[in-house]
């Protein structure tokens, strides 16, 4: 058996790529439009791994930003189509590109962190990745009260076609999305890509349905259903923006009086003002969900890209198997205005931490004294592990909107 080669993609790679990972991903090939793949083909950013003339292995970059905690956009590596072929499996090929890519990253002064949607849970943390967020799926009967006294002010939300919505629904986003932590940079391809609406994204449901209010906007589909007693139908949201508690509480509002729909199923943040909003807050049933796993390619380039909390000189000893210029002892020392600086340091360590724990706490959505309970962090010095927990700590739960 010959060793896998790995090499970067070309745009003749096309159509294997796609073989490739439907087959990865137990999907049949008219599960999904061709056009749809090339919004996020980015070649040059494309491992590939081979076993002869056999393609078994992929892994891509898409070149996006992401908002991090108190600094607004910030170059990360977006993982994705990290795939290897049946058959080929516990061979290391996913090791090989793994190692491709962050090394990569590392050589190149690119993208200081990565981040990724994982298909299955126990994958990623061998490779240095954090799980550092989640969502919840929250499922709302129709008529749902508000608490007395919510403002929904006095204009109407209205649906609207796409090409009337888009306009003014792009000009929101960019406006929200940097003080949004976890919300992902859309250009118009970006955008292309997020709301594609061919029949085999649908799953029987409606194509998209657009609404907008002065200060906010909604994107959804319904899905037809009767039961015994009438209209049973369903309302998935797909995203809900606004700039003000006017704008939420009003979308909320026009959801929840959605004729014929029996319950409004939405992906909302952990800390979605939803429940807040209704009398009987027990209404909104809510399933939490993992969400992003972030990578740190280079400690000190990484932990300067956002903000912090609470002021904080504390030194970290740091693991890490794959990337080891990681390893070592950082000072990371944060000013009054919550700015850092990190460098190398032979001081005494305070905390004993591995890449993937910084990882998890980088987006201020995972602390680090959770990771201490369970023994992932090591207090080395007493009386250092809660401040520094207080300052990797977000204004708001990380909440990324889309998978990539």
């Amino acid at each position: 058996m010959s060793e896998p080669t790995i090499r970067l993609a070309t745009d003749a790679d096309f159509n294997d790529v796609l073989h490739m990972i439907r087959a990865a991903f137990l999907e049949e090939i008219a599960d999904k439009d061709d056009e749809w793949y090339r919004t996020e083909w980015e070649p040059d950013r494309l491992h590939l791994v081979h076993d002869g003339d056999e393609l078994i292995g992929t892994a891509a970059v898409l070149t996006l930003d992401m908002t991090f905690p108190g600094a607004g956009p910030r170059p990360f590596a977006a993982v994705t189509t990290v795939a290897v072929k049946p058959g080929h499996r516990r061979r290391g090929v996913m090791t090989k590109l793994m190692h491709a890519q962050l090394h990569g990253l590392h050589e190149q002064s690119r993208e200081p962190v990565a981040a990724l949607w994982a298909s299955e849970g126990g994958i990623y943390s061998r490779f240095g990745y954090g799980l550092a967020s989640h969502y919840l799926r929250a499922h709302t009967p129709k008529g749902a009260a508000f608490r007395p006294g919510v403002d929904v002010g006095k204009d109407r939300v209205r649906v609207v076609s796409r090409d009337e919505a888009m306009p003014f629904v792009t000009e929101l986003y960019d406006r929200v999305a940097p003080q949004r932590t976890g919300w992902l940079s859309r250009n118009e391809r970006g955008w292309t890509h997020y709301l594609w609406d061919t029949p085999t994204f649908r799953d029987g449901a409606s194509q998209l349905i657009f609404a907008i209010h002065p200060d906010g906007y909604v994107i959804f589909r319904t899905k037809r259903k009767w039961g015994d007693r009438g209209p049973i139908s369903d309302l998935n949201v797909l995203e809900l923006a606004a700039s003000t508690p006017v704008g939420t509480a009003a979308i909320w509002r026009f959801l929840l009086d959605f004729d014929l729909v029996a319950e409004v199923e939405a992906p909302i943040p952990q800390d979605d003002p939803l429940v807040h909003l209704l009398k009987d807050p027990y209404q909104v049933v809510r399933k939490q969900k993992d969400s992003l796993w972030v990578r740190i390619v280079d400690v000190d380039r990484a932990l300067v890209q956002r903000r912090y909390s609470a002021p904080l000189d504390t030194v970290f000893e740091v693991t890490d198997e794959l990337c080891p210029w990681n390893q070592g002892r950082w000072r990371l020392v944060v000013d009054s205005a919550g700015a850092a600086t990190v460098e190398r340091t032979d001081a005494d360590a305070d905390l004993l931490v591995d890449t993937a724990d910084l990882g998890s706490v980088f987006l201020g959505g995972v602390q680090l004294s959770t990771l201490a309970a369970v023994g992932r962090v090591r207090e080395l010095r007493p009386g250092t592990l809660i401040p520094a927990a207080r300052a990797f700590l977000g204004d708001q739960q990380p909440y990324c909107p889309e998978v990539f």
